[in-house]
């Protein structure tokens, strides 16, 4: 197996090498290699799309049928890599009869500190995740979004360089999930990395812009919104144009041979069907130009992460 790449004198934070994993005579992963840096990706896909399997190999839960999986350069199997990894589960498995607050300091003194270094850690993340003036209850009587702030401070208790979170924000309420915002940004912006798996597409698309898309157990497409949206250049994008003389640029438009057709809309709107996305953009602009045209408003309505998640699958049918 190739050896993953040094970035800046030392190897990638998680990285994986022509990975596949089978259960049987059923394949889970196929053949997958991306490798991940400080900032936040996120993993999209049906369901029975491979991404549980792919965390869990990311976590050392699982070994691969073939290839290599590393963590900080080591074999995310081995005890070393673990502790590098901080994972928080879609689902719940708590000692329910804890305290928030004593069930963190346990996952700390499982990662092996003493009882005095694993209290202030455990404070650290509980407030980290803002559960310090609730963490005195017992877990059985937490809401789901309180469990879930829970399973992050856990998952933030020993500083891991790569954090894997599968549907962190089900169950949190809009202030929580602000502020949940804020802390995924700050880790970032501290160098660490976050994989963040979500059905939640709208949810995701405003943490990140930076998406890997999975489906039949294939890693299909990889980086920015936008770089996966141009990858299909014969996938026709929708515009939402404004301009103070749309009749003017509705009939301009139909001249530029990407475009497919245009519709005329209220409030001076076009609507416009092209494909070949950066040569449209290109006649667009100097359309503009040449007609003198007083452009309002510009909107590429189909490049969200659930119109990419939608064209990628269709092209891999």
């Amino acid at each position: 197996m190739s050896p993953a790449a040094p970035v800046g004198g030392r190897p990638p934070i998680l990285h994986f090498d022509r990975v596949s994993k089978w259960y049987g005579p059923v394949i889970g992963l196929n053949e997958v290699s991306f490798q991940l840096e400080p900032g936040i990706t996120g993993l999209v896909g049906p369901n029975g799309a491979g991404k549980s399997t792919l965390m869990k190999l990311a976590t050392g839960q699982l070994r691969p049928s073939l290839g290599v999986v590393t963590v900080m350069g080591k074999s995310a199997w081995s005890a070393e890599a673990k502790w590098h990894v901080g994972y928080c589960p879609e689902s719940d498995v708590f000692y329910e009869e804890m305290s928030g607050r004593d069930f963190v300091r346990a996952i700390a003194r499982l990662s092996g500190y003493g009882a005095s270094e694993a209290a202030d850690r455990a404070e650290n993340a509980l407030l980290l995740v803002g559960m310090s003036d609730q963490a005195h209850r017992c877990v059985r009587g937490y809401s789901k979004g309180m469990r879930q702030r829970i399973k992050l401070a856990q998952a933030l208790v020993h500083d891991p360089e790569l954090l894997i979170l599968d549907e962190p924000m089900n169950g949190i309420d809009p202030v929580v999930r602000r502020d949940l915002h804020r802390l995924f940004f700050n880790l970032a912006e501290r160098g660490k990395s976050l994989l963040i798996s979500s059905h939640q597409l709208e949810e995701l698309e405003r943490l990140t812009d930076r998406v890997m898309v999975v489906a039949r157990g294939r890693l299909l497409a990889q980086g920015t919104v936008t770089e996966i949206r141009d990858m299909f250049e014969n996938q026709p994008l929708t515009v939402r144009i404004g301009c103070d003389r749309p009749r003017d640029l509705a009939g301009a438009l139909l001249r530029l041979p990407e475009v497919l057709g245009v519709e005329l809309g209220s409030g001076g709107m076009v609507t416009v069907r092209a494909r070949q996305p950066q040569r449209f953009y290109r006649a667009f602009g100097q359309l503009v130009l040449e007609e003198n045209l007083d452009v309002t408003h510009l909107e590429t309505t189909d490049c969200s992460t659930q119109a990419i998640l939608e064209y990628v699958l269709q092209e891999s049918l």
